[in-house]
């Protein structure tokens, strides 16, 4: 059994146009979502072995604010989250390390959305399965439990839904 968290950037902001799309920062809401979801990963106990980040100014914002509590968890920046394909992050999701138990990715839709709509299918708690379906939201955390023994042998339909939180889901402390 191995568990892997999808989360999408917070929401990023608009304010400067004439940015590269890579290179677009967090807006105050969407620091203010990342770090309410920090809360939410801390309370719940959510430590990934592994964290792998998209290279976008954004996703590399919501990581910060969530690093400081997963102290001590091996993180890496990749270029081939960013823009990834459904079929991109699996791939790279099947080269993990079969001595990580559990990753997060941090990335970007619509990859991380049909990523997770592949291999949850209709599996899972069905509230999750119908807020995941309605819109994986910017900020929204995805947790599926994977019925294998080694990451290389993740494919569509072997997951299940556990969770599916977005950052308006997580009550004010």
């Amino acid at each position: 059994m191995r568990k892997l968290f999808l989360l999408r950037h917070a929401k990023s902001s608009w304010d400067d146009p004439g940015l590269d799309d890579i290179d677009r920062p967090l807006s105050e809401r969407g620091r203010a979502a990342a770090h309410a979801m920090a809360d939410f990963m801390v309370r719940q106990k959510i430590r990934p072995a592994l964290v792998l980040v998209s290279t976008s100014k954004r996703t590399r914002a919501t990581w910060d604010c969530i690093e400081p509590r997963m102290e001590g968890v091996s993180a890496s920046i990749e270029d081939c989250i960013y823009e990834a394909s459904r079929g991109d992050l699996l791939h790279r999701l099947r080269k993990v390390d079969d001595h990580m138990a559990s990753v997060l990715l941090v990335g970007h839709n619509p990859g991380i959305g049909r990523l997770a709509e592949t291999l949850v299918g209709h599996s899972g708690e069905p509230e999750a399965l119908e807020r995941m379906a309605a819109k994986f939201s910017t900020g929204a955390l995805a947790e599926i439990e994977l019925d294998i023994g080694h990451w290389g042998e993740m494919e569509a339909g072997s997951g299940s839904l556990v969770r599916f939180v977005r950052p308006k889901d997580i009550p004010s402390p």
